[in-house]
């Protein structure tokens, strides 16, 4: 199992694990006919767009072999804070260690960075997640946000712990 930085030519890579790991963890979260909407070639061309813009302290890495899983790091909210973006491992490849050596690759990214502590915001009815992330020592600070931006509410939790 190798981390490396993602490139541009990660972007379909990218793309199928977003949107895979989308309609795979979120079934019965969010509404089915969004997560039948979703398109690999949409977001492979968003992939493209972010990846031509990412400065540090932002930084994506990528779970090999091929693009099995990525982890999407930078600044947080908060001066002090560093921020997990996104952690998304295929379905196929869940269980197997890459999320935890991603989460640890992209700490160590924020640590690099200077940041003392870290946030992230976790769908609230997303049990498995949760569940991932306080094994790993984060813990809900009371923080919670809805985004309707996608045309339906979403319940989020932020998550934090210390780096």
């Amino acid at each position: 199992m190798t981390i490396r930085p993602a490139v541009p030519d990660d972007a379909d890579g990218l793309a199928e694990v977003h949107v895979r790991t989308w309609q795979s963890a979120y079934r019965g979260l969010i509404p089915q006919a969004y997560l039948d909407g979703l398109s690999v070639a949409d977001r492979a061309r968003q992939w493209r767009e972010w990846l031509g813009r990412i400065s540090p302290p932002r930084a994506v890495l990528v779970l090999e072999p091929g693009v099995s899983g990525f982890i999407t790091v930078g600044a947080g909210d908060e001066d002090e804070a560093g921020h997990v973006y996104a952690l998304y491992v295929l379905p196929e490849r869940q269980g197997l260690g890459g999320g935890r050596a991603l989460m640890a690759a992209g700490l160590a990214e924020l640590v690099a960075a200077g940041f003392s502590v870290a946030t992230l915001w976790v769908l609230d009815s997303n049990l498995a997640a949760r569940r991932f992330y306080e094994a790993g020592g984060w813990h809900p600070d009371g923080a919670t946000l809805v985004d309707e931006s996608r045309g339906f509410p979403i319940t989020e939790v932020r998550y934090r712990r210390a780096l």
